[in-house]
């Protein structure tokens, strides 16, 4: 998996698997011992990279605070993994766009974000954006982490600065 990831971070996901399987240290014909076809390969890792992304934002949740105490734990966590892994980023920004990636396991990927959903769904149910669609709102939290993540990977120096300004902006946006 991590193989994969790197690959299509260098060279998109029309890399061969032959060029997978290389940078794995395996034969070719090991990878379809695992997976049928490079798609199932793909989907396999976008359930992975979704469910490392849903561990660490909710690692350590503190179930008994108030909403904005637990959405910056999230928000923090999520945008300290992405800036920690970026090749698991990059590959999971290429994979949410892929026409590969199944609506089951698109399913299943939203799944592992479901606890996730379910705090930013309190928070948007008493805010300016209560009549929006969760999608939008979601969308919108997600571009203010890409940007934030962004931000952080650039000038690791202000990182933890431009963490606490993208998670105000995004708690001004939805709560």
């Amino acid at each position: 998996m991590a193989a994969a990831a790197r690959v299509i971070v260098t060279h998109g996901l029309s890399a061969s698997t032959a060029m997978i399987a290389q940078e794995a240290g395996v034969a070719n014909g090991s990878l379809f011992t695992y997976f049928e076809t490079k798609a199932d390969l793909f989907n396999q890792l976008y359930l992975e990279l979704k469910a490392g992304v849903a561990s660490a934002a909710l690692e350590g949740l503190p179930a008994g605070t108030d909403l904005r105490e637990q959405a910056f734990h999230i928000w923090l966590h999520w945008t300290n993994w992405a800036v920690s892994n970026p090749e698991k980023r990059r590959a999971l920004t290429q994979l949410v766009v892929s026409d590969d990636i199944s609506p089951a396991t698109r399913a299943a990927g939203h799944q592992t974000m479901a606890r996730i959903a379910e705090v930013l769904e309190r928070i948007r149910a008493n805010g300016p954006m209560r009549s929006a669609p969760m999608d939008f709102v979601a969308a919108i939290m997600h571009a203010l982490a890409e940007a934030t993540m962004d931000y952080m990977a650039h000038d690791p120096t202000n990182s933890k600065k431009h963490c606490k300004v993208g998670f105000e902006a995004l708690w001004r946006v939805i709560a």
